[in-house]
């Protein structure tokens, strides 16, 4: 088995990040696909957003994701991908868990995704995280997607 480190994203990272994006499989309908490097930029390195991205022990980046403030209570994790190859080996919880420390030790009560429409086979995945779906609506949706299936965990000390 490859060992994986975790590290933030600098900017240097980007076109690796978008390439394992591109490399998931996302069906073609969803916004996912139409993301540039220049998106990424925008949404990763505005206010309080970031993002991680894993290396195995070559130093090439399989995994990603990032996450973006959305109020004083909730860190949104965003962008969550693994290369296809590495998929079953921890690296996709692995970089979740990175996401909902960080979101603890922000003060954050807790983290918020959502779930494409066209990829609702994730639901599952997070769901053994913990996470649970909710009826608020996503904030960050893209208005030419069907709404998303939005799940929340608790991260925070005084959450609840």
């Amino acid at each position: 088995m490859t060992p994986f480190t975790v590290r933030p994203i600098s900017r240097a990272d980007l076109r690796d990040f978008h390439h394992v994006m591109m490399q998931a499989g996302m069906d073609a309908r969803s916004s996912w696909n139409r993301t540039t490097t220049a998106d990424l930029e925008r949404s990763l390195f505005a206010g309080g957003a970031g993002g991680f991205v894993t290396v195995n022990g070559r130093g090439e980046v399989v995994g990603c994701v990032g996450y973006r403030p959305d109020g004083p209570y909730t860190l949104t994790l965003n962008k969550l991908a693994v290369l296809p190859e590495v998929r079953g080996e921890g690296v996709g919880r692995q970089l979740v868990a990175e996401v909902e420390g960080l979101a603890h030790q922000r003060g954050f009560r807790r983290v918020l995704l959502a779930v494409s429409q066209f990829n609702l086979g994730a639901v599952p995945f997070y769901a053994r995280l913990g996470y649970v779906e909710t009826s608020e609506p996503y904030a960050f949706a893209s208005p030419t997607s069907p709404a998303p299936v939005v799940m929340v965990r608790e991260v925070g000390v005084n959450s609840g």
